[in-house]
């Protein structure tokens, strides 16, 4: 072959390669673009029509809305459902049932001003209240808010209120607000993070924060504020999920206990730390015969009536046991924790500035601290 059938030779496999690799680059920007490309819907109580499209300048009015489409389209791609701070009145329950979302193309569902994010303030967080009709339960009957009955789901930077409804109905039934609530026993991956569950036991109770069947609910950098039960780590079908998780999450006025584990949540497959409960009547509540073992690391408990009991009815107080099931490192039983009751302070219904535990970082904020 002589030199320049050599070098026609050479130029051409120059060109095929750098066309090749034009190709490649193209798909590859092209497949980016469908990989990051997300559902996205905004919601604003005040300004919004639920006929919009849903984009940030034509946001729905209601998150039901939201949740009907969502659970309409098939498109495999994450979904983050985006609410503005007002009031999210929620007169029916919000079901998600569109089982199509993996760890990383997760369904969110979040405020659209985060508490790290510059120029936050308490009152941008959205409220969502929740005024469902109550159905039949065991003990009484049930309102529930937000329902994921789907994996990988993140819940955050939203503020939930008690229920409007009276509490009693008569000596062994109640009425039960459950703002977040997951049914599904085989269900994973539900993170709820700086959300701030705040309650009244007179005139807004709130009976349960976070209640959910299944594997892997953490609860990050959340406050719970007179609830009568923060969270509820509830069953699941036996086989395996990934972990649970409670911690830099602070509990004060918990009227029943501070944080309650079922059969369902296996001791080596749980990590509490770095977790403030204060002014509350049991610290932890197991359900009845369970043999659980559990470890709590860099936590306060104090000003409580029992540390440890068996839960027994939606009435009863819990009874109390023994605490051997429990193992604590660096956990402080004594002193005061103060609350920032001032409306006008960014750490509102927080920790106050130089309380005891600050230095645990339990609160809202991940960030700014």
């Amino acid at each position: 072959m002589t030199f320049l059938q050599n070098r026609n030779v050479s130029t051409f496999t120059e060109k095929r390669n750098m066309i090749k690799s034009a190709t490649l680059g193209l798909l590859f920007f092209f497949l980016s673009l469908f990989s990051v490309r997300a559902e996205q819907l905004y919601v604003n109580p005040q300004t919004g029509n639920d006929t919009n499209s849903g984009i940030k300048t034509q946001p729905l009015k209601t998150l039901l809305e939201a949740a009907r489409r969502v659970n309409l389209n098939k498109e495999q791609t994450g979904t983050v459902i985006i609410l503005s701070e007002g009031i999210h009145l929620l007169t029916q329950t919000v079901i998600f049932t569109n089982d199509k979302y993996t760890s990383q193309n997760r369904l969110v569902i979040r405020a659209e001003v985060m508490p790290d994010d510059t120029g936050w303030t308490p009152q941008k967080m959205p409220v969502i209240v929740t005024a469902v009709p109550l159905e039949p339960g065991v003990g009484g009957k049930e309102a529930k808010g937000i329902q994921p009955e789907v994996s990988h789901v993140t819940i955050e930077g939203l503020r939930f209120t008690g229920s409007p409804d009276y509490s009693y109905i008569d000596g062994t039934n109640l009425r039960r607000s459950y703002p977040v609530w997951r049914e599904g026993k085989n269900l994973d991956d539900l993170l709820v993070a700086q959300c701030l569950f705040a309650g009244n036991a007179d005139v807004l109770p709130l009976h349960v924060g976070v209640i959910a069947n299944g594997y892997g609910l953490v609860i990050d950098h959340c406050v719970f504020f007179n609830c009568k039960i923060p969270v509820v780590f509830w069953k699941n079908d036996g086989k395996t999920g990934s972990r649970s998780a409670m911690h830099h999450s602070l509990v004060y006025g918990g009227y029943f206990c501070g944080v309650w584990t079922t059969q369902g949540t296996n001791g080596d497959e749980f990590d509490f730390h770095h977790n403030i409960i204060a002014d509350t009547s049991t610290i932890w509540i197991r359900e009845k015969g369970s043999k659980r073992r559990y470890k709590a690391s860099d936590c306060i408990f104090v000003s409580y009536n029992k540390l440890a009991g068996y839960g027994s009815g939606p009435l009863s107080d819990s009874d109390a046991t023994s605490t051997d099931f429990l193992e604590m490192k660096n956990v402080q039983t004594a002193g005061t924790v103060t609350i920032e009751k001032d409306q006008s302070k960014r750490n509102y219904l927080q920790l106050a500035e130089g309380s005891m535990g600050s230095d645990l970082k339990a609160g809202l904020f991940k960030e700014n601290l």
